[in-house]
């Protein structure tokens, strides 16, 4: 897909992102159908699938990936901590998070949503970089796993092709 782009985020001491697999952003996936974000998410195994905004407070999920997709408005998204980098996101991007990357809302559109999901309709921990967080959701971060779709392209697609 010529709209992906890949992310690799470092351990910062107190988020630990993921050391192996990127991050993913397909920009524009859903901008002429925002409407089926959920439908799609869910009919490629990424369920437990959600409305809302984004905090705002760095936080990550250690026992599984997130998928989330901009359903309407925009928003600045911080991907990977505080030593991050600062993402301008709107209506119809998918930001594919893999387990211990930090994010966290900057700043937003008053009609921001997304729809946030998750594979095999897991069940997030939230983590928020405490130090008694470790050494445990190091391990948790490397047994998160992986999903058998793409939440957007299914059985092809960058998460397919790129985490292995």
């Amino acid at each position: 897909m010529e709209n992906a782009s890949f992310h690799h985020f470092e351990d910062d001491g107190r988020i630990p992102n993921n050391p192996t697999l990127p991050v993913i952003i397909y920009t524009g996936a859903f901008n002429k159908n925002p409407g089926e974000i959920e439908s799609i998410f869910n009919r490629n195994n990424w369920t437990n699938s959600w409305t809302d905004g984004v905090f705002d407070y760095h936080h990550y999920h250690s026992v599984t990936h997130e998928v989330l997709g901009v359903k309407s408005g925009s928003a600045k998204i911080q991907l990977g901590g505080e030593a991050g980098q600062t993402f301008d996101v709107e209506i119809g991007d998918v930001l594919v998070l893999p387990a211990g990357t930090g994010h966290k809302r900057l700043s937003a559109s008053n009609d921001f949503q997304v729809v946030g999901a998750y594979p095999n309709g897991a069940e997030p921990d939230l983590k928020t970089g405490e130090q008694e967080e470790r050494p445990g959701v190091l391990e948790a971060i490397l047994d998160a796993p992986l999903p058998e779709k793409d939440p957007v392209f299914g059985e092809e697609g960058p998460v397919m092709n790129n985490w292995s």
